[in-house]
């Protein structure tokens, strides 16, 4: 049987190397694993950078959101990937993350919840804890400010119902919309959410400030209150 030899990106036909291939075919051909590659720029003494970038994927269940959550230390686990190349993959993943907040500068209409889903989950996706946003709206139902009230841990955070409405009053809000994030993935709302979800929205109804919404957000997915009736 005759040895079998470890190609590196250099070695192979132009048309299949990820920098040549993005110049020449366009960004959008490129696998994900390839543009990891163009990242981290070499792999180690087994693996071309493609092939380190597949199993750095195949590590987070081919999932971009699962590797978005690693840190520094989780990505240099892998071998051949140091500080610098963690850095790396972090960087471009926050900047896509930025990217999504960024469009769009006029105040959104938000009438349903797949509108506010898609508002705040770029500040809710991919964190390892879990955070508490109200979304402001004024009586057109426009955006006034998405405002982060608490940061917890893993399983929970508090919110004092006296912080959401002195946000809201502070803005003018006629209505508000309550969004947190459960890192686990799970969409299901616990007996707490439910509870405090009634809370705030008794405590509106006599402020005059209307609770439109409550939006658990979960991996790529979200449970609204509201779309099933528990508002």
């Amino acid at each position: 049987m005759y040895p079998t030899e470890k190609l590196s990106i250099k070695a192979w036909a132009e048309e299949d190397r990820p920098r040549e291939k993005l110049l020449l075919k366009g960004r959008h051909t490129l696998t994900d694993a390839e543009l990891i590659a163009i990242l981290i720029g070499s792999g180690n003494a087994s693996e071309s950078a493609v092939e380190l970038s597949k199993r750095i994927l195949h590590g987070s269940e081919n999932n971009l959101h699962a590797l978005a959550r690693l840190s520094v230390s989780d990505l240099m686990k892998f071998k051949g990937i140091g500080e610098a190349k963690a850095i790396s993959i972090i960087a471009a993943l926050e900047l896509g993350r930025r990217r999504s907040t960024a469009e769009g500068t006029e105040p959104a209409a938000v009438r349903f919840s797949k509108e506010a889903f898609q508002l705040i989950y770029p500040d809710l996706a991919d964190l390892p804890q879990e955070k508490f946003f109200v979304i402001l709206l004024n009586r057109n139902q426009k955006l006034i400010k998405k405002h982060e009230l608490s940061s917890g841990g893993i399983a929970a955070t508090i919110v004092d119902p006296k912080l959401v409405f002195k946000v809201a009053i502070e803005y003018l809000a006629a209505s508000i919309i309550l969004c947190h994030n459960h890192p686990s993935g799970s969409l299901q709302p616990s007996q707490a959410d439910k509870n405090l979800t009634q809370q705030l929205k008794q405590a509106g109804a006599l402020l005059d400030i209307t609770v439109a919404d409550h939006l658990i957000i979960g991996g790529t997915g979200y449970f609204s209150f509201a779309d099933e009736g528990l508002l």
